[in-house]
């Protein structure tokens, strides 16, 4: 989560090409006669506030299209719009051993014409550091297999974006502070058996920033 279709009459399209020439011949006559510049200045004053720490997720929305299913097995892909992690602390305002980490789970797929919910349990992703900054301290997540990977669709517990899921995390907030910001995103599919029945589904994926 698109087509735009466009029609014209021809008497529409005739008076469209009149104005564009009228419009050419009036800027053939045009002769410049001087230009200017104008500077722009600014002036940031430093924060004197505390600093935060604080995420933001790019889009609210996005849409899985089916790729790569199989005879047994269905499958729909799509990416996680790219979360940051911003924290303009300085390190004499962060805890000492203090890290963050960005979770994730999802709530069920829920049909919008009563079908049979698809289980957060068939969601997995594999996360994906966008800029981690130079230091090397923050990591991401480990993929997340879905319950059809496990073979036992009824198992559950262990797979998909059931519980809280890693994302990515820093180990260290103070000593990585002065990068300041830093990215990351996931590629999501869900996996469901082939009978899975038809229509379109919705579900929430919530992110949590801890530290």
């Amino acid at each position: 989560m698109r087509n735009a279709r466009t029609a014209a009459r021809v008497g529409a399209v005739c008076l469209g090409a009149a104005m564009l020439v009228g419009i050419a011949g009036v800027a053939a006559a045009e002769e410049q006669y001087g230009d200017g510049a104008v500077d722009i200045g600014v002036q940031i004053a430093e924060l004197t506030e505390p600093g935060v720490l604080a995420m933001t997720v790019a889009n609210t929305a996005t849409t899985l299209t089916e790729n790569g299913s199989t005879p047994t097995q269905r499958q729909f892909t799509g990416q996680l719009p790219t979360v940051t992690v911003t924290d303009t602390r300085t390190a004499e305002e962060i805890p000492a051993g203090a890290g963050w980490y960005v979770i994730g789970t999802s709530s069920d797929f829920i049909g919008d014409a009563g079908q049979p919910a698809i289980g957060a349990g068939h969601l997995g992703w594999a996360p994906h550091l966008i800029d981690g900054g130079d230091s090397g301290l923050v990591a991401e997540g480990d993929v997340v297999d879905t319950v059809m990977d496990d073979g036992d669709p009824d198992a559950g517990a262990p797979y998909g974006l059931v519980d809280q899921e890693l994302l990515a995390l820093a180990i260290d907030s103070g000593a990585i502070a002065p990068e300041g910001q830093w990215t990351a995103n996931a590629d999501l599919y869900l996996r469901t058996p082939a009978n899975v029945a038809p229509g379109a589904y919705t579900a929430t994926l919530t992110l949590s920033l801890f530290e």
